[in-house]
This record gives structure tokens, C-alpha cells and sequence, in this order.
């Protein structure tokens, strides 16, 4: 594939996903659709945006680290069942016809839609934490599904576990985030295994995605916890849905 410079155009929108994964979710939705746009058919894109996901929630994970930061050992519970899970679904997505790909994608992208706009409202006040015993259990089998779901195409992950963790196991935000990013990282080193021995990985779009994904990941992850996100959600709903019209009719 020959260079052109609107591949460059993979280091802005990496940045945001980059961002937009870290603090929340769905930066998958952005980089995705946006290979697909580049001409490069759903296994490989799926492929492609997974090395930029690996560095970027590596990336992640060291930010908060930075800040001291972790909810270790409960995120490598969480993270090595959904590791598991992640060979399944990669397995699924490299078989999948491209076009059923792009309509499935598109109907996550609308059902994330849906969720941003009509959703349960988190509260974080006088939560308890319950990372151990039945909480932990019921937490690694979740995660074993969601590993298979990561695996598959990964997109708006980040808000299913930003549901899951704060309502079943009384994580905070902050927390939630930080567990997220850790096991987006385990199972996608599953989901890079299966692509590369596919040969479904473009590594030259790879790279310059990940560029703009690790930095977007490293800002976003020390950036303030109490943040208003309204302008980030509204400029999400708006992205996601012209992107989710335009992929159906691809």
C-alpha cells in the first residue's frame, strides 16, 4: 500500500480516541470506521487498530501509575479472564464477511448511542468498594464475555465497564478507569496474537495511529478526574452518529 498523506490524518484521530478511550470510552468508534474509510477491508482494519489500542492502554496504565494510581490485584483478576475470552472473539472477527462486519459495527455504534443518551446517571457518592469474594467471582465471569466481545471488534467496551464496575463492585470513576485501561491492555495482547498469526495487521497505519493514540492516552489519563465530560459526550454523539449513517451505507 503506497503512502498517502491523508493517513496522516490517523495522528489527530488517534489523539482523541486515544483520549476519549481513557477517560471514558469509544475512541474505537473514531479509529475504526476511520480505517475502513482508508480502504482497508474490516479484518485488517479490526487488525490494525489493535496495536494502536495495545500501546495506547499500556500508555495509559503507566499515566496512572504516575499518579499512584492502581486497583491491582482485582484488575489482573479481571484482566486474565478477559484474555481468555479475547482469543474466541478475535477468532470470530478475522472469519466475519466484511460487509455484516460493517453493519455490525454500525449497530453498536448506534446502540452506544443510545446508551449515552438514555442511560442509568452514575453516582459515585457513599459507594462501597467489593473487589473480593462473590462481587470478585461474578466480576471475573463478566469479564471472560467481555474479553470475547474485545476481542471481536473492542468498540464502546469502555462503557459497559463503566457500568459494570461502579454499580456491581463500588468502584469510583477514577478507579473504573484505571481498571478498564489495565484490562483493555491484558486481553488485547490476545486479540494482537490472534491478528498477527492471521496476518490481519497493517503495521505501517499501525504505527502512525499509534502515535496519536499513546498521546491522547497519556493526556487523558493525567488529566483531572473531575472533569466535565458534556462537551466530550456531545461531540461523541454527534462523531459517532454521522460515522455510524455513513458506515451502513459503505
Amino acid at each position: 500500500m503506497a503512502f498517502q498523506y491523508e493517513y496522516l490524518l490517523l495522528i489527530p484521530i488517534g489523539f482523541i480516541a486515544g483520549f476519549l478511550n481513557t477517560i471514558a470510552g469509544g475512541g474505537t468508534l473514531l479509529t475504526l470506521p476511520a480505517l475502513i474509510f482508508l480502504g482497508l477491508p474490516a479484518p485488517l482494519a479490526n487488525g490494525t487498530n489493535r496495536i494502536a489500542i495495545l500501546i495506547q492502554t499500556f500508555t495509559a496504565v503507566k499515566g496512572f501509575k504516575s499518579k499512584g494510581i492502581s486497583t491491582y490485584p482485582f484488575s489482573l483478576y479481571l484482566g486474565i479472564s478477559a484474555f481468555l475470552g479475547s482469543f474466541i472473539g478475535a477468532k470470530i472477527a478475522i472469519g466475519i464477511d466484511g460487509a455484516l462486519f460493517n453493519r455490525i459495527l454500525s449497530i453498536i455504534m448506534i446502540m452506544v448511542l443510545l446508551t449515552l443518551l438514555f442511560g442509568p446517571k452514575k453516582n459515585y457518592a457513599d459507594i462501597v468498594e467489593k473487589t473480593t469474594g462473590k462481587p470478585l467471582y461474578i466480576a471475573i465471569g463478566i469479564f471472560f464475555f467481555l474479553g470475547i466481545y474485545g476481542g471481536f471488534i473492542n468498540a464502546g467496551i469502555g462503557f459497559l465497564m463503566l457500568i459494570i464496575l461502579p454499580y456491581l463492585n463500588g468502584l469510583s470513576l477514577l478507579k473504573s478507569n484505571v481498571t478498564k485501561v489495565f484490562v483493555v491492555w491484558i486481553y488485547t495482547i490476545g486479540a494482537v496474537i490472534v491478528f498477527a498469526l492471521e496476518d490481519k495487521i497493517n503495521y505501517p497505519l499501525a504505527f502512525i495511529l499509534t502515535i496519536g493514540n499513546a498521546s491522547g492516552a497519556w493526556f487523558g489519563s493525567r488529566w483531572s478526574v473531575k472533569k466535565d465530560d458534556k462537551v466530550i459526550k456531545l461531540f461523541l454523539i454527534i462523531t459517532v452518529s454521522s460515522l455510524a449513517i455513513k458506515l451502513w451505507f459503505f
